[in-house]
């Protein structure tokens, strides 16, 4: 038997854009059937062929998408918004139809697309459930059987008698979730169902598909959550203008969607072009330069683990004076999550001004955090008021140098930020 669950074959999907269109009388439709052949020929005489054809505009969402899920994979689909992720979704639920290629669906199929879709505001949460089921493919035996364990993991026991459109909106959303979450199908499609609700929501939900995803049942999950993509999958696709861009490990897919947009308008631009560009357009910029250089004075952009390095910061007040200066170095992950922070108002005891040209260095003993590509974004400020920030200054890639625990073992396979310098040791009580 077969070991694959989703296998999509040259998928394409177009989309026409046209103007709308506008109610008419059944005079205004006999007319223009007359008087369309005319106007076509009209257009042709003209040169004007679209106008001839009377085309709209049409736009491909998907393009020649091929991929194949086995049974009990858990994959991630990420791209920006526009790439085409949730046309994807659509079409592999059957709600609408590919304009070429085909898709092979081997199992029952439950789709998490639109959270309460079917909820009927005057109906009780009790009601509500049932017919929410029934909708997303569950049996009444099956709702209920799973009842009490939906309405507990909604948490609206005291509510679920209670008419919808009385709910709050978080309470309507949870109990929309826990009712589609608890269906078993085999394939279980998932669209950006953790882009809403509070913090502990969230993190119910995340909960709820790891649980799904260790019962060997095959999931697509859609989410701009990296974290959660990259908790939930092994594997990802990215998509970019309805074409997939790159397909494996899911910590490879998420660094090429997140290098790909990190710098969207400043792609390709050095830290002097950011200078000069502020220059040119106010004259308050102040950080002349960053750089990070090694023990040796070389300037690098590589560094290896366990290696001491020095971020250096050149400040030029031009004809200005600042006093009370403080200055700030961060490295940020993939995520844009703060990994490393330098701030001179707390790790640096003396306080100064800026009447000329300084040079500001940070020294880093030991480059302690996991390999990787970081950023780097750096501030300057006067008497507590911001000066300039630059975001994405420079980027840096921290790299396995040596046997860092002399074990011969591969330091990746830690995960985690931090590569912690550790002890350990085994011995009898």
């Amino acid at each position: 038997m077969s070991d694959i669950a989703i296998q999509v074959e040259g998928l394409s999907k177009q989309f026409h854009i046209g103007r709308q269109q506008q109610s008419r009388t059944f005079r205004e439709v006999l007319n223009d059937a007359v008087a369309m052949p005319l106007k076509r020929i009209g257009g042709l005489l003209r040169g004007n062929a679209a106008a001839a054809a009377n085309l709209t505009e049409t736009i491909w969402a998907l393009k020649d998408v091929s991929f194949r899920v086995t049974k009990g994979e858990v994959i991630g689909i990420i791209g920006r918004n526009g790439a085409g992720k949730s046309t994807l979704l659509k079409v592999l639920s059957q709600i609408t139809e590919p304009t070429e290629g085909r898709v092979k669906l081997y199992g029952r199929v439950g789709a998490l697309l639109e959270i309460g879709t079917g909820f009927h505001t005057e109906l009780t949460g009790r009601e509500n459930i049932y017919l929410n089921g029934a909708i997303l493919g569950m049996s009444r035996e099956e709702i209920r059987r799973k009842f009490d364990e939906i309405v507990a993991f909604a948490e609206v026991e005291k509510f679920i008698d209670t008419p919808v459109k009385h709910y709050s909106s978080g309470m309507g959303l949870r109990l929309g979730f826990a009712v589609a979450a608890h269906l078993e199908p085999e394939i279980l499609i998932v669209d950006e169902v953790l882009a809403v609700g509070d913090a502990a929501f969230q993190r119910k939900c995340l909960g709820k598909m790891g649980d799904v995803a260790g019962e060997g049942r095959t999931v697509l999950f859609v989410s701009h959550n990296m974290a959660a993509v990259q908790g939930l999958c092994p594997s990802a696709i990215v998509l970019d203008g309805g074409k997939i861009i790159y397909e494996g490990n899911v910590d490879s897919a998420i660094a090429r969607y997140l290098t790909s947009n990190r710098f969207n308008s400043q792609a390709n631009r050095t830290f002097t072009d950011h200078v000069d560009g502020l220059s040119r357009l106010n004259r308050t910029s102040v950080i002349a330069n960053v750089r990070v250089i090694t023990d040796s004075e070389m300037e690098t952009n590589t560094i290896l683990l366990g290696e001491s390095v020095t971020f250096e910061l050149i400040l030029d007040p031009g004809e200005r004076v600042f006093d009370n200066c403080t200055v700030a170095v961060g490295i940020f992950n993939l995520f844009g999550q703060l990994i490393l922070p330098f701030r001179s108002q707390i790790q640096y005891a003396n306080s100064w001004s800026l009447k000329s040209c300084k040079y500001v260095r940070f020294l880093w003993e030991e480059c302690s955090i996991s390999p990787g590509n970081y950023s780097v974004s750096v501030a300057f400020t006067s008497n507590g008021k911001a000066i300039e920030r630059v975001d994405n200054a420079l980027e840096i890639d921290v790299q396995v140098g040596r046997d860092f625990y002399g074990t011969g073992k591969d330091i990746q396979l830690l995960g985690g930020i931090i590569v912690p310098k550790v002890t350990i040791s085994v011995q009898d009580r």
